[in-house]
C-alpha cells in the first residue's frame, strides 16, 4: 500500500537523512495512527537493525524478542542476560554494517514494551546512544511506540542521560479530512463529500479504522457492521485501545467518560470535583498524557472565570466520542445506525460532530479565509449576563472566535446540513446580531467583528444572506 499524505513528515525525514550527522528521532502519536507504517514505507524496510517489543510482554519475553532481532541482523552468540549486554552486542552488530555514503538505520518499534519494571532498559539505551551511536555520523535511530505518554515522559522529556539527546521529535497526527478523502479514493471508494465528512466525524482520521471500511457498503452500513453486529470490531476496540496505552487505564477512561458527557468541556477544577479525591491524584499527568495521545485538548475560553482556571479540557477523539454516544449501546438491531437516518437524535449529533470537525481543521479554515499568513488566536466565548442583567440563558455563547492581528475578529457560526445549502432567516439573523453586540460589549474589543458562516454546502441566496461577510464550506476544509 502506498503512503497517503504525510507530506510534512516525509520532508522532515528527507532532511534528517541528509543531515550528515547522527540522528535520534522519536515518533509519537495516538495508537492506530500509522507510526509504524510511516517508518516502514519511508525506509522501505531497509534497516541495519529492526526490533519490536511485545505489548504486554514480560521481561524475559522482551529480551527474547530483542535477541531474535540481533540474530536476524547477523549475531550468532548466546542470548544476553541484561540490557547493557544486549546493547553492547548491538554495537558490535552495527559496527560491521557500516557502508560508505549510506545510513545505518536502526528502528525500534513498540519501544515502551522493552522497559519492563526495574529492567534497566532506558539506562542501557542511554549508554548505547551517548557512548557510541551519537558519535557515528551515519547513524539514524528511530524509536516509536503505542504508549505515547511513555515515549514523551521517558525519552523526549527524559531527565537523566537521554536529556536533550533526542535530535528530533515527530508528533504524528491523525489524517486531515483531505488525507482521509485521498485514502478512501485510493481504496476504491466512490463516496461523495458528505459521506467522507460523516466518516471523519465518526472515526476521525485514524488510518487503521479507515482500513476496516468496505467500499461496497454505504457509510451507514459500514457503521452498523463495525459497531452493531455481533463481536463488532470497533465496539471491542475501546477497551483494547486504552488498556494498550496506559498502565492504569481505568483512571484515564474515567476522564474520557466524564468529558464525553460534557460536550463543551470542563475545567481542571470541575474534573477534580467530578472524579473525587480518590481519582484526582496525578490528574495533571493524566491530562497531559491524554493530550499527547490526541484524545483531548486544552481550549481557551474568553471568560475571566474560566480563563483563570486555565481553560477547558475537551474530548476530541472522534472514535471515543461516537463510542460513548452510540457505540456502546447494547442492541440486537444490526441495522441500528441505518435506521436512525433522518432522526432528530442523529441530526443533533451530526451538528455537534461537525463543530468538532471544524475545530480540528483550523489551518484549512484560516486558508479559506485568506489569513493563513496573519497571526491568529482562536477561542470560544461565553456571555456573563443577558442584556437585562439576568444570568445568561441559552444561545449566548460562540464556540469558535478567530482573533486576528490585523484587527479583525471572525465570529463563527457553524451549521451542519447533510444535503443542502444553509438558509439564513430573520430570526436566526437577529440572534447572531445580538450575540455580536453582546460579545463586543462584554469583551470591550475595538476590533472589527465579521459574522462568518462555516457550513457544509454553502449559503443559499436570499435577502438575509449578505449578513455573512465570509463563508467556509466543507469543500474548503477538504483542501
Amino acid at each position: 500500500m502506498a503512503l497517503i499524505g504525510r507530506k510534512k513528515e516525509t520532508q522532515e525525514l528527507d532532511r534528517y537523512m541528509r543531515s550528515g550527522k547522527a540522528e535520534f528521532i522519536a515518533i509519537y502519536g495516538r495508537r492506530r495512527v500509522g507510526k509504524t507504517f510511516l517508518v516502514d514505507s519511508y525506509f522501505n524496510y531497509s534497516y541495519s537493525f529492526y526490533t519490536t517489543g511485545i505489548i504486554g510482554g514480560k521481561r524475559k519475553e522482551e529480551m527474547t524478542a530483542f535477541y531474535q532481532s540481533l540474530k536476524s541482523a547477523g549475531f550468532t552468540g548466546n542470548k544476553p542476560k541484561t540490557w547493557m549486554e544486549a546493547f553492547s552486542i548491538l554495537t558490535e552488530v552495527l559496527s560491521v554494517k557500516k557502508q560508505e555514503d549510506k545510513r545505518r538505520i536502526v528502528f525500534m518499534d513498540e519501544l515502551p514494551c522493552f522497559a519492563t519494571p526495574s529492567s534497566g532498559f532506558v539506562k542501557a539505551l542511554d549508554w548505547f546512544w551517548n557512548s557510541w551511536a551519537s558519535k557515528q555520523p551515519d547513524m539514524l535511530l528511530v524509536v516509536c511506540g503505542s504508549a505515547t505518554s511513555w515515549i514523551v515522559r521517558n525519552i523526549i522529556n527524559n531527565k537523566g542521560g537521554l536529556h536533550n539527546r533526542i535530535t528530533h521529535e515527530m508528533h504524528l497526527n491523525p489524517f486531515t479530512l483531505a488525507e482521509t478523502s485521498m485514502y478512501l479514493e485510493s481504496e476504491g471508494f466512490v463516496w461523495d463529500e458528505i459521506s467522507v465528512v460523516q466518516t471523519y466525524m465518526i472515526l476521525g482520521g485514524i488510518p487503521y479504522y479507515l482500513s476496516l471500511l468496505k467500499p461496497e457498503l454505504s457509510i451507514s452500513q459500514n457503521v452498523d457492521k463495525l459497531f452493531f453486529t455481533p463481536n463488532a470490531e470497533l465496539k471491542m476496540e475501546y477497551n483494547r485501545l486504552y488498556n494498550s496505552l496506559f498502565k492504569t487505564p481505568d483512571k484515564y477512561m474515567s476522564i474520557i467518560e466524564l468529558l464525553a458527557s460534557n460536550n463543551k468541556g470542563l475545567t481542571r477544577k470541575e474534573i477534580t470535583k467530578a472524579l473525587g479525591k480518590e481519582s484526582s491524584g496525578h490528574l495533571s499527568e493524566r491530562l497531559e498524557d491524554l493530550i499527547n495521545c490526541d484524545f483531548i485538548r486544552l481550549y481557551n475560553v474568553k471568560n475571566k472565570k474560566i480563563s483563570s482556571t486555565g481553560g477547558l479540557f475537551q474530548l476530541t477523539d472522534f472514535y471515543s466520542i461516537f463510542y460513548h454516544e452510540f457505540g456502546r449501546i447494547n442492541t440486537t438491531d444490526t441495522a441500528y445506525w441505518t435506521k436512525l437516518i433522518k432522526s432528530h437524535k442523529q441530526s443533533t449529533w451530526w451538528g455537534l460532530a461537525y463543530e468538532r470537525l471544524c475545530m480540528a481543521h483550523i489551518p484549512q479554515m484560516l486558508s479559506a479565509l485568506g489569513v493563513e499568513s496573519v497571526h491568529t488566536e482562536y477561542y470560544s466565548w461565553r456571555s456573563k449576563k443577558d442584556s437585562d442583567g439576568k444570568k445568561n440563558e441559552r444561545g449566548a455563547q460562540v464556540d469558535l472566535i478567530i482573533e486576528r492581528d490585523d484587527r479583525i475578529i471572525n465570529l463563527c457560526e457553524i451549521k451542519y446540513l447533510s444535503d443542502e445549502e444553509y438558509e439564513l432567516d430573520s430570526d436566526e439573523r437577529l440572534k447572531i446580531a445580538n450575540r455580536i453586540t453582546r460579545f463586543k460589549k462584554e469583551t470591550g474589543t475595538r476590533y472589527g467583528v465579521i459574522p462568518t458562516l462555516i457550513t457544509t454546502y454553502g449559503l443559499k441566496k436570499n435577502k438575509h444572506s449578505s449578513f455573512f461577510t465570509q463563508i467556509v464550506s466543507m469543500y474548503d476544509l477538504m483542501k
